[in-house]
């Protein structure tokens, strides 16, 4: 058991966050320049730099301005772009969170909005404190996410398998966890099929994988890195293998879209390939990109898995890394919160180290800060995609809910 911010919506955080969102490139230098003169570390930063408009980013800012982890709202815009800031004014302040909307073509300017939208920082994050109860949360609360970035041939035995274990603690003890890059668990589509709730969900998973393998033979190349060849991985299957080792053994609930927040407990699949034609080039252009669309489907924590390194944090959520080749924790540690390398060098197992994962975290849900966090990381990255709402056999029924 541990505090949690009661929303007025309902929902339970593990952060008291006030976000700063641009809702276009144009309006990006002054958003950023009120989160720095705030001079704040709980004041984070996030936005979408596109003109046009596109439904995805419109429902994704909705999802991450609302969630749990949000106390309240500075929305910054120019005023001649296409992103639906009334809209999004709307959907923030119907969520029960103080926000406000600053317009720069309207306010005077850079200096003038940049002192406005501190006064509005203050003002919003007064109004939070004032209405967020602290209540009691436990882990059956919590959704929690996983990814990996710059994978090494370490990563599929150590740091991997080793989140496995603590996902199958947490679905056990009635959480919900996401894992996702169907890109990247291309030959385990057979694997995955069997372990749905339900034959027809066990379809829609190999179809998303198939979709995955066909997006990419369109592009001409796939999700696999230099630096995962130099660090000893071989084709997309082995790679494949090692992501795969992330989602444990639970039984697969259901499957979700970027924006979907999961509607119970359990184990879910993330779909993070747009539908149809590719029209967007690369779906996966950034570690970080993935981790706000976690982030967008309620994540109030990641857990991302690295063996060649990575030093990335987020906004809004925190982000757990654990290192999984023991030469890279050794250069890195600074950034990293567990050595799962350990593995390959002591007699500690994979139970050993997911459980160190599964207390890191509910220290984290505690308040306990992670490596990123401490570090001052909140990278964020938001494009385009299109993707079409998901269809009930995806989600887990009454009759098929463990």
């Amino acid at each position: 058991m541990f505090q949690g911010y009661l929303r007025q919506d309902g929902r339970k955080g593990i952060r008291d966050v006030t976000v700063v969102a641009y809702l276009v490139e144009c309006a990006h230098h002054v958003a950023r320049q009120i989160v720095s003169a705030t001079n704040d570390p709980d004041v984070h930063l996030i936005g979408f730099p596109g003109c046009f408009p596109n439904q995805y980013a419109n429902r994704l800012m909705k999802a991450l301005c609302t969630h749990p982890n949000v106390g309240s709202v500075v929305l910054v815009s120019l005023g001649c772009e296409s992103f639906q800031r009334n809209g999004l004014l709307r959907a923030v302040e119907a969520s029960g969170r103080p926000a406000e909307l600053l317009v720069i073509q309207e306010s005077g300017g850079t200096r003038k909005t940049i002192d406005l939208g501190v006064e509005a920082v203050r003002r919003t994050r007064a109004a939070a404190t004032a209405q967020t109860e602290r209540v009691d949360m436990d882990v059956s609360e919590l959704i929690v996410g996983t990814i990996c970035g710059g994978s090494d041939g370490t990563s599929g035995i150590t740091a991997n398998p080793a989140v496995g274990r603590c996902f199958d603690q947490l679905v056990a003890e009635d959480a919900t966890c996401i894992f996702e890059e169907t890109g990247e668990l291309i030959g385990c589509e057979a694997i995955m099929e069997d372990r749905a709730l339900t034959p027809e969900l066990g379809a829609f998973i190999r179809e998303s994988v198939e979709k995955a393998e066909r997006y990419y033979s369109t592009l001409g190349f796939g999700s696999f890195a230099p630096g995962n060849a130099d660090g000893g991985l071989t084709t997309i299957e082995e790679k494949s293998m090692g992501a795969y080792a992330k989602s444990g053994s639970s039984k697969i609930s259901g499957i979700i879209k970027p924006g979907d927040v999961p509607p119970g407990p359990g184990l879910y699949l993330l779909d993070v390939v747009p539908d149809g034609e590719p029209r967007f080039g690369f779906p996966n252009i950034a570690d970080n990109a993935e981790i706000v669309e976690m982030i967008a489907c309620g994540a109030h924590l990641v857990l991302f898995t690295t063996g060649r390194g990575s030093v990335v944090g987020s906004a809004i959520s925190p982000v757990i890394k654990i290192c999984a080749n023991p030469e890279t924790y050794r250069k890195l540690t600074e950034d990293m919160d567990i050595d799962a390398g350990r593995i390959l060098e002591t007699d500690a197992t994979l139970e050993d180290v997911g459980s160190e994962i599964y207390d890191c975290v509910v220290n984290t849900a505690r308040g306990q800060q992670t490596a990123s966090e401490a570090l001052g990381h909140q990278e964020f990255l938001l494009t385009y995609k299109s993707f079409e709402p998901i269809g009930p056999a995806c989600l887990p029924t009454a009759a098929g809910a463990r």
